[in-house]
């Protein structure tokens, strides 16, 4: 999953960076709260991580606009500011969750992990589809119960479309959340990773909506 940082703090950006690519997410980073905002104003992400003291545009400003302009996406703030009444403000601006600095990186990994279920409307930590389990806690696929072997992309693509089990996935927006926004994209990347997940995890998993994308399924429905 494709998650924008928005950080303008160097020891904070290299801690957290290595820790969200160590989890499996794809990492597009931006210091400035202009870009912030237009990235985030322009371009698809699961969540956002936004800290609050940005230079041009500080973090709340940039959060009140997204929310204006119908920007959903799940957003976990941080921040030093440590008041009650500044978390408030910040909730009521339409964050998701608050995390105050400093913090643990066990602790800033299951509020994002926890935003971006919510977000999908999943409610527990594990999604279960059929005889598949995702534990994005672990990084761990099972199927009925035995432990499947998968590349970092590979998972990338099957914890998307699990998350997002209730509706057809285009080819593109699937492409935008499997690799950095700098990396080169092959144009058939997503056709050979699902064939490589059909073979992993049997073929009735991920059905194929010609024209318009991949949707997981329950075989059982």
């Amino acid at each position: 999953m494709r998650i924008l940082f928005a950080e303008d703090d160097a020891r904070i950006i290299k801690d957290v960076g290595e820790t969200l690519t160590g989890a499996g997410y794809i990492v597009d980073h931006e210091s400035n709260g202009m870009e912030i905002w237009f990235k985030g104003d322009t371009e698809d992400y699961a969540a956002v991580i936004l800290d609050l003291g940005l230079p041009e545009m500080d973090g709340l400003t940039i959060l009140k606009k997204w929310r204006e302009n119908d920007r959903r996406f799940p957003v976990l703030v941080l921040t030093a500011r440590g008041s009650w009444s500044e978390r408030v403000e910040g909730i009521d601006a339409g964050a998701d969750d608050y995390l105050p600095k400093p913090f643990e990186m066990d602790e800033l990994l299951a509020r994002l992990r926890s935003i971006i279920r919510r977000s999908t409307g999943h409610a527990t930590p594990s999604i279960i589809i059929g005889d598949v389990r995702l534990d994005p806690r672990q990084m761990r696929v099972t199927v009925k119960g035995v432990p499947k072997t998968l590349t970092p992309q590979e998972y990338r693509l099957l914890s998307y479309l699990m998350h997002h089990n209730e509706r057809t996935i285009s080819q593109q927006e699937l492409a935008e959340h499997l690799q950095g926004e700098y990396e080169q994209r092959e144009s058939n990347a997503v056709e050979v990773l699902v064939g490589r997940l059909r073979r992993k995890l049997g073929s009735g998993i991920i059905e194929t909506r010609r024209g318009f994308g991949y949707a997981i399924i329950n075989p059982s429905e």
